[in-house]
């Protein structure tokens, strides 16, 4: 049951799950939301163009006492406009019984007369006539006299509604193509990205540091976020699957806008994988160094000896543009219930140092469509494992097979990468005193 809210009046629509998507199957690959409840907002012509007009396609459900559930879909805004409207997507509809009833607009003729009384298809039926709960259809268009102005649609009463005029409530609804919602968010989530700005001015990119157990898809994550960027699915970052980490150099991985395009406001990190073994995977010791700042881009992992800075180095602290400003574990969904004692422990260590820094902490759920649980049992179970709050799991589908950007993924992706840039402010907002005091007694810092 979908809701909405006008003021504080919450309303609910009368279309159940079942019904919907039966007009959904009608209508294709769409989302409905309700701009208009009759019983609610008035069976008056002023109320319903209030809330319908220039919404773009709608679809009018109405119910009567006898049951049925009837009305049209038009694919032209509602504007008053006082001009015949030609729609060739137009349709009346009736899903009474268990086939659902769909009755296109006849070739060449008009769909609606766009005036500013109730809504009408054809001139033939009229919904909320005369300003009353009530449905009224010419009957003397039933029947095809060889005038296509006065034919728009071929239907009897009996079989569309019952010949029940008498309505129990019309409501509309704003039809949305799930694709074109998809693609406004995927490009709205691109320009706000590419138009963030570091809450430290001192700061021109957001550095995120991914950690995460061997093949969990932290290089991927990378080739995922350069390809949306790109335009095409690309794979920069060696990525793919084998016992030990492939990546075993510290690598700094800036983000273009297009091939030739300007850089984008963060940098993604990528670290080698870690691995329950002492000895093997990324050393605990080597994630502090690589925090503070000190790890310089394609140094090389030892899993037998921390990173050491030189003399030069180690004298000098990092500034606050060199350091890592949020942490991303990058967690396999499909292993989730397989991880080891000895790995999650390396895991609490790692978020006890952050915790300590006070450093933003994300957790990325990859490969969620691989997965056979129901995804929000395993959100819950990744933060109780890694006691991190259920909102900071994100979910999200790396392409490592596809040929092609898939939109679905593309928004998956954006919106996870638009909560670390979040999260990083966060953290500058946590330590600006902090960076000020400082400015303020070494000035060249």
């Amino acid at each position: 049951m979908q809701k909405s809210k006008v003021g504080e009046v919450s309303i609910t629509s009368k279309l159940t799950e079942e019904k919907r998507k039966k007009l959904c199957g009608l209508l294709g690959n769409v989302e409905l939301s309700l701009l208009y409840k009759a019983s609610v907002h008035g069976y008056q012509a002023p109320a319903f163009h209030q809330r319908c007009d220039r919404q773009g396609p709608t679809l009018l459900v109405a119910y009567n006492r006898s049951g049925y559930i009837f009305g049209g879909y038009t694919s032209v805004d509602y504007s008053q406009s006082g001009q015949y409207i030609t729609d060739k997507e137009a349709f009346l509809f009736s899903v009474h019984g268990k086939i659902p009833i769909c009755i296109k607009v006849n070739s060449g003729c008009n769909a609606r007369y766009d005036d500013a009384k109730g809504p009408n298809f054809g001139q033939q039926l009229y919904f909320c006539y005369n300003n009353q709960p009530a449905v009224y259809s010419q009957e003397r268009n039933e029947y095809y006299d060889g005038d296509c102005s006065n034919k728009a649609f071929s239907f009897k009463s009996a079989t569309l509604y019952g010949n029940d005029t008498q309505l129990t409530e019309c409501e509309v609804y704003k039809s949305n193509n799930i694709k074109n919602v998809r693609s406004f968010r995927r490009d709205e989530l691109m320009e706000m990205i590419r138009n963030h700005k570091p809450l430290m001015t001192s700061v021109s990119r957001v550095r995120i540091l991914m950690i995460g157990p061997v093949g969990a898809g932290k290089s991927s994550f990378f080739n995922s976020i350069n390809s949306i960027f790109t335009g095409h699915v690309t794979s920069k970052a060696m990525s793919g699957s084998a016992g030990t980490s492939l990546t075993v150099q510290f690598r700094t991985y800036p983000v273009n806008d297009g091939r030739e395009g300007k850089p984008l406001p963060f940098v993604l990190c990528d670290t080698m994988g870690l691995e329950e073994q002492s000895g093997a995977g990324l050393d605990i010791e080597d994630i502090s160094s690589i925090l503070q700042g000190h790890v310089p881009d394609r140094y090389k992992f030892n899993p037998m000896a921390p990173f050491q800075p030189d003399e030069q180095k180690a004298s000098r602290p990092a500034s606050l543009q060199e350091k890592i400003h949020c942490v991303v574990y990058v967690i396999d969904a499909t292993k989730i219930s397989l991880m080891s004692d000895k790995l999650e422990e390396k895991l609490a260590s790692i978020r006890r140092k952050l915790n300590s820094l006070g450093i933003a902490q994300i957790v990325l759920m990859t490969k969620v469509d691989e997965a056979c649980v129901v995804l929000c049992l395993q959100v819950q179970e990744v933060s109780s494992r890694l006691g991190v709050p259920v909102s900071c799991v994100l979910p999200v589908k790396n392409y490592s097979q596809e040929l092609e950007l898939e939109l679905n993924c593309d928004v998956l992706l954006l919106t996870a990468l638009q909560q670390m840039l979040r999260f990083a402010d966060d953290y500058f907002d946590d330590i600006r005193p902090v960076e000020a005091t400082k400015e303020a007694f070494h000035p060249l810092i």
